[in-house]
């Protein structure tokens, strides 16, 4: 096993840097964790116990079907040469000579990696499942799963694979000088905005589970939160493609945003409703990695503390007061606030790194010409500008794409589960449910079982002494 370490063996060709191939393969692997078992514990116990099986299946699906889909056809959509300014050529990523060269990206400024091609679409494989199963969150507990299982591949294709080429790819938005340093846009604003607008045309959950929709398991949703947070190492420490200065800079500008929102969100909580939710911590946690998620890597840690109290307020207003004095909001049932712990806060984080991208933090990894935020004058008034013009396409691409793919499925399959269906849930549409009790609130009586117990304990001890009789036990 030593000579599989000799750099003259054919499998550590000299561009090979192990350390940054060690660290990207971690990195890979602590965001595909957000997502399996991340996003799956998480759906699982959030929502309402008869949607515990549909919610986390649901995610399982998509992390499955979006692997298949990117190796297929995808990655070189997102990442492949130009077929149009905006989408890349698609086409298979399979084949071990491929995958065995240098990692690079054809349209991109940015220096190749020293890892394989290999490490790079399973790396960028992570950031796709993700983003889809962020969708999933708006339309839970009632979404026909078949539907499901059409829509994921077709808005991997038609809409995320657009945003990614768009933005990391080489297309016209990085060439135009958009800054997404590891997915503010194209990922927490399409998802949030792709589920807002799924949310809109699968309609809102039956009035039974709009007004009384609790997680069936406050400690195992805080579990997965916790993989969701820590996976967020891997998720802006890997987007350098090296173990590097930035690498470092993001993490731990990462978890101070998260923190700092999460404590500005409980307090707000606190403020004005009296007292704490659990719930409320994780979506001021998951706004704060939303928040500084596009410009990580690219802003003082001063800043990262800024970034996690504006993500911490402004979704928690637009949540909390905003949406009651919105009609439209009101009527779309999102089912996780995808659109305001995503969307709203993907957007305020891109348009915070156009105001405080530090010059020399931008050159460790963005390509010529020099870039700045607006904070620091000169030019970074029109870096502002172009991170607002950047969000509008990826909003309006995401709405258009994602209104034509549901509508398109709509013609062959429902997009809602019928209403008997609605009112059971899991067994009606899996035959399985989360938890092998007895149904909520449910007697189950166990005179007789007692009354068998003594008669056994009797017959092989005559001292035994008779106990309660009548037991109900109330579950």
């Amino acid at each position: 096993m030593a000579g599989a370490y000799d750099p003259s063996l054919p499998a550590v060709p000299e561009w090979l840097n192990k350390g940054d191939n060690a660290w990207q393969l971690t990195a890979a692997t602590l965001v595909g964790l957000q997502s399996m078992p991340g996003l799956v514990i998480l759906y699982a116990s959030i929502v309402k116990k008869k949607w515990a099986v549909n919610s986390a299946f649901m995610a399982l699906y998509a992390f499955a079907a979006v692997l298949l889909c990117w190796v297929l056809l995808c990655y070189k959509m997102a990442f492949g040469d130009e077929l149009l300014p905006f989408w890349g050529k698609g086409g298979p990523a399979f084949d071990q000579g491929y995958l065995k060269e240098q990692a690079k990206i054809p349209k991109s400024n940015v220096p190749a990696p020293y890892f394989p091609m290999a490490t790079l679409v399973y790396f960028q494989f992570t950031f796709a499942a993700i983003t889809t199963i962020l969708v999933a969150g708006s339309v839970l507990g009632r979404m026909n799963i078949k539907a499901w299982m059409a829509f994921v591949p077709l808005w991997l294709i038609f809409s995320y694979t657009v945003g990614a080429y768009s933005i990391w790819g080489g297309g016209f938005l990085y060439q135009w000088g958009v800054i997404d340093y590891s997915g503010g846009y194209v990922i927490h604003l399409s998802s949030g905005v792709a589920g807002f607008v799924a949310a809109y045309w699968v309609g809102p959950r039956p009035k039974a589970d709009r007004e009384r929709f609790p997680p069936n398991n406050v400690l195992l949703m805080l579990a997965g939160a916790g993989l969701l947070w820590m996976g967020w190492s891997g998720f802006n420490g890997g987007a350098p493609y090296a173990a590097n200065l930035t690498s470092s800079i993001a993490v731990l500008n990462t978890n101070l945003s998260a923190a700092t929102s999460l404590l500005v969100w409980t307090t707000l909580d606190v403020i004005f409703f009296g007292k704490p939710s659990v719930i409320g911590a994780i979506q001021g946690m998951v706004t704060g990695l939303a928040g500084v998620t596009p410009g990580a890597g690219l802003i003082q840690t001063w800043a990262a503390i800024i970034v996690g109290v504006v993500s911490g307020t402004v979704p928690w207003a637009s949540m909390m007061i905003l949406h009651k004095k919105s009609a439209l909001l009101q009527k779309v049932d999102d089912t996780l606030a995808v659109f305001y712990t995503h969307a709203v806060a993907g957007l305020l984080g891109g348009i915070m790194t156009g105001l405080f991208a530090h010059p020399d933090l931008c050159v460790l990894i963005l390509p010529p010409p020099a870039t700045k935020g607006a904070f620091y004058g000169g030019n970074g008034g029109k870096q502002l500008l172009k991170q607002l013009a950047g969000a509008a396409f990826i909003a309006v691409w995401n709405v258009v794409s994602t209104t034509i793919i549901l509508l398109a499925i709509r013609v062959f399959i429902p997009l809602r589960m019928a209403e008997e269906e609605l009112g059971i849930g899991d067994d009606a549409a899996h035959g399985e449910e989360a938890y092998a009790l007895w149904g909520d609130g449910e007697k189950f009586d166990a005179t007789r079982h007692v009354q068998q117990f003594e008669r056994d304990q009797e017959a092989a001890h005559p001292s035994y002494v008779h106990g309660a009789r009548g037991v109900t036990i109330v579950l």
